[in-house]
């Protein structure tokens, strides 16, 4: 007689489960939809990024931003509609044509206070 003995189905379905569950495990499209959940992710923070910025295309307001105020490197930007104009600050003082039009005084509050001439 030989030594060989038939497994019993019981213990053939343990071993056939622990088979199944290790190939779950190991299956690549699972690595797939995790990518997949990670790049909708990395897209809505993006989207969200772009909502809130000031100069974003999709909105028609007018706004004036001061990047990096009383600095030498000082920009403005306006945006009127879709038209964004910039205008850097030189190291130079400002000079052109025109007439004094009044006073500005600086409050102890910190408000402004313009007297027209």
């Amino acid at each position: 007689m030989s030594d060989f003995q038939p497994v019993p189905p019981r213990a053939r379905q343990r071993r056939t489960s622990g088979l199944l569950e290790d190939l779950e495990d190991d299956d690549p499209i699972l690595s797939v939809v995790n990518l997949i959940d990670v790049f909708l992710v990395l897209v809505a923070a993006l989207l969200l990024v772009v909502s809130q910025n000031p100069l974003t295309p999709f909105t028609d307001d007018k706004l004036t931003v001061i990047r990096r105020a009383g600095q030498p490197d000082m920009e403005i930007v306006i945006k009127d509609g879709q038209k964004i104009d910039r205008y850097k600050a030189t190291d130079g003082q400002g000079a052109g044509a025109g007439v004094k039009a009044g006073m500005l005084y600086k409050m102890q509050d910190g408000g402004m206070v313009y007297v027209p001439e």
